[in-house]
């Protein structure tokens, strides 16, 4: 049976069924975009990239139509991950001072490049659970990405962040509240494997000192860019292991779920996570004299905090609706149905009479 459509559920804020191949449209016009604009003196590695994309986008379609168990799907992440950095030479070899570490050894920075892909890749996957979320924060993460790559004239980043950007844009005129079609696995994969890219770029280009705009604490400053995928899944993750589940399992711990549950709708949470988003990018550019290390820490406890508050008021308002249901209101009662109190008199001869 072909998955066309999502079907509602007790999990689901929405009550009809809902189209879910909407990455196609704009897999479809970031592939050719990607491929057409990118200056040839500067291609390389895309044709490595393309074929990253491709995999995933099979990954993706597939999960869409007939489902995929966890486990392959991660073997196709991985599988595109190889793609990219192995082939595509794209890997984090500088740590630039978190925790006292620099260059990184070798065999280190490639598990490390791995697990970056894969929880970005598996980040935007999850925190698509409300209308226009995941395509926002992909936009932002994208353009901003690419707006820096083409200050620096790197010329095949910057299309590849454009081109995202612009398919987002375009699908989220389709996807804000109400929604006539979700991006799926196909398009949420496939825009946490391209910022995954880009941020791992990012990483390399503006840690460069001979670079033409280097920036200081790149580790962090690459950690609020995406702090709103990242934080919530890391958190989500490190909930569920707790409890002893798989990290794979649904449930309504996500930071989106607890602003729907304070009554805020589709559209009203995701401006907050993009303005949030964009506080945090530019918290990290104005205090990246800081250092790595302080400032990663300080944005780590600025986004629990603003969660642990976000969880106490939904705790809140839960107690206030369960205490309402177990004490009902008083309800009137009609003054024809109340009887009058009886007086009882005592007579000289102690006999009790009903008045």
């Amino acid at each position: 049976m072909k998955h066309l459509y999502d079907e509602p559920d007790e999990r689901k804020s929405h009550k009809s069924r809902i189209p879910t191949l909407g990455g196609l449209g704009f897999f479809a016009g970031f592939m050719l975009a990607s491929a057409v604009c990118v200056p040839s003196q500067q291609a390389f590695p895309l044709q490595y990239l393309l074929a990253a994309f491709f995999v995933i986008f099979i990954v993706g379609i597939k999960d869409d139509l007939v489902g995929l168990s966890p486990m392959k799907k991660l073997v196709g992440q991985l599988v595109a991950a190889f793609a990219v950095i192995y082939l595509g030479n794209l890997q984090i070899r500088n740590m630039y001072g978190f925790f006292g570490m620099e260059e990184l050894p070798y065999h280190f920075s490639l598990l490390l490049t791995y697990f970056t892909f894969i929880v970005v890749i598996n980040a935007f996957n999850l925190i698509d659970g409300i209308d226009g979320l995941a395509g926002s924060i992909g936009l932002l993460v994208s353009a901003v990405l690419g707006a820096y790559f083409l200050y620096t004239n790197e010329l095949l980043y910057a299309v590849m962040g454009f081109a995202m950007a612009a398919g987002l844009a375009a699908f989220l005129i389709y996807n804000i509240t109400p929604a006539r079609i979700f991006m799926g696995d196909t398009g949420s994969l496939l825009v946490g494997l391209v910022n995954a890219a880009l941020i791992v770029k990012f990483i390399e280009v503006a840690g460069n000192p001979a670079g033409k705009m280097p920036i200081q604490s790149v580790p962090a400053i690459a950690f609020a860019i995406l702090i709103i995928p990242l934080f919530d899944t890391l958190r989500v993750f490190a909930i569920r292991m707790s409890r002893g589940r798989s990290p794979f399992t649904a449930d309504r711990h996500h930071i989106h779920h607890y602003m729907l549950a304070l009554g805020l709708t589709h559209s009203q949470a995701t401006l907050v996570a993009v303005l949030s988003n964009i506080g945090f990018i530019v918290l990290a550019f104005g205090l990246q004299d800081l250092g790595t290390t302080t400032l990663l820490c300080l944005i780590g406890g600025l986004a629990l905090g603003a969660t642990t508050v976000l969880f106490m008021l939904k705790k809140r308002k839960e107690n206030e609706a369960r205490a309402a249901i177990l004490v009902p209101e008083p309800q009137e009662i009609p003054s024809e149905s109340i009887t009058k109190p009886k007086i009882l008199r005592v007579n000289t001869e102690s006999i009790l009479q009903d008045k």
